[in-house]
């Protein structure tokens, strides 16, 4: 069966000291309890090694929020999936929107990128969506296709299996503009299908698929209960225990 999941982008966000402090009391936080969700929180690169051995793999997974397309080399300023391997992260979010959008990330670099993070053993979220514009014209099935198809269809259904999938509607993102459920659930259904008609309906069953468009605690639950919504990539909640923690207590 397919994981619900919560999962925390703080993009470029908290000094190390800071970041360390939240992995600290969101580990305290999930101390005692069980919660019904994976958890886990994705990282700028330099807090990776710091945070992993500090929380409580059993309750929370630690993942890059990027990683580059190359394998290694003269590549200044990049962070491979070799290097985020061996920092103990288990996931990597690709193909974020900002990263699509601010760093013209291409479906052939996302590509590239997927499959040297599966190379290394790191969990894919894979991000797809359409932006505002494309949304109003109806083109966001057209859109999302393509960005599955572009970067993923050369996977083998084993390697496609081991993705967490992400669908952010890019105009709900930091806007306030939240996709109502019963959008969220046609789009994530959409998703869905796609993967059964390409990889069978197994396949699709078991793939992980993420809302993430201003998803807080607010709003999660009723987001959640949608049966092709199978949790959250959350960003400006992400980044205060509490807030993370009231997302998470949707699935209880």
């Amino acid at each position: 069966m397919r994981k619900n999941i919560v999962a925390g982008n703080w993009k470029m966000n908290k000094t190390l000291q800071e970041g360390i402090a939240l992995a600290k009391e969101l580990n305290e936080v999930l101390a005692n309890e069980r919660p019904n969700c994976d958890v886990i929180i994705c990282t700028p690169f330099i807090h990776l090694a710091s945070v992993t051995p500090l929380v409580d793999s059993a309750k929370i997974g630690v993942g890059a929020e990027n990683c580059a397309d190359k394998e290694s080399g003269a590549y200044t300023g990049e962070v491979s999936a070799a290097m985020v391997a061996s920092t103990g992260a288990k996931y990597v979010i690709l193909g974020h929107s900002e990263r699509r959008a601010y760093y013209h990330e291409t479906p052939e670099i996302l590509k590239e990128k997927v499959r040297l993070a599966l190379a290394n053993g790191l969990t894919p979220i894979f991000c797809v969506g359409e932006v505002l514009e494309e949304r109003e014209a109806g083109k966001q099935n057209e859109v999302v296709y393509g960005q599955l198809a572009g970067s993923l269809f050369d996977l083998s259904a084993e390697d496609f299996s081991r993705l967490i999938i992400a669908y952010e509607p890019v105009w709900a993102i930091g806007t306030g503009k939240t996709a109502t459920a019963a959008q969220a659930q046609e789009i994530h259904a959409y998703i869905r299908s796609v993967i059964a008609e390409k990889y069978g309906k197994d396949v699709a069953d078991n793939t992980s698929i993420l809302y993430g468009g201003s998803c807080k605690a607010s709003n999660a639950r009723e987001l959640f209960a949608n049966p092709d919504v199978d949790g959250g990539l959350i960003g400006g909640a992400s980044l205060k225990a509490a807030d993370f923690k009231g997302i998470i207590d949707a699935f209880n």
